[in-house]
């Protein structure tokens, strides 16, 4: 699945996203990942700087979801996909470090990188925005200030 405008936009005003995996026998682990990026047109890469709970699932069960929201607006994306680890022994390894790195600023040191190929996306919306549909998102942002004490 090819990631939309929209969900690029998420992404970018998102401070983190949440790595959804689970185990062989299904026990499910959520992470928040802080250094993630889009990658090509149907993924997403995450520096596995501390996730080693992660990439034990996804070496059992490579089946995972992203989420990520933007706090204020209160709308983000859910993505489902299929993950595989990188090392700096794969070829591709290098290109998608480069991404990484300039958020990192080498801050955060990686050896391996989470890539998630998109299969199909769902939005995430407050349930606010449901319940008063004339609710516009500058009037969201500003509950949701007052509601975190900015």
């Amino acid at each position: 699945m090819k990631i939309s405008k929209e969900i690029k936009k998420y992404i970018n005003q998102s401070v983190l996203c949440w790595l959804a995996t689970s185990s062989a026998d299904n026990t499910p682990n959520v992470s928040p990942k802080e250094i993630f990026s889009e990658f090509g047109e149907d993924a997403i890469i995450i520096a596995n700087i501390a996730s080693p709970q992660s990439v034990r699932n996804i070496k059992e069960n490579k089946k995972v979801c992203i989420s990520f929201i933007d706090v204020l607006v209160q709308k983000g994306f859910q993505l489902h996909g299929t993950a595989t680890l990188h090392t700096k022994k794969d070829s591709d390894f290098t290109t998608m470090e480069k991404v990484l790195l300039k958020m990192t600023e080498g801050k955060f040191p990686f050896a391996s990188i989470i890539k998630i190929t998109i299969e199909h996306a769902k939005p995430i919306i407050a349930p606010k925005y449901i319940l008063y549909p004339e609710t516009t998102e500058s009037q969201q942002i500003e509950s949701a200030k007052k509601a975190y004490g900015f």
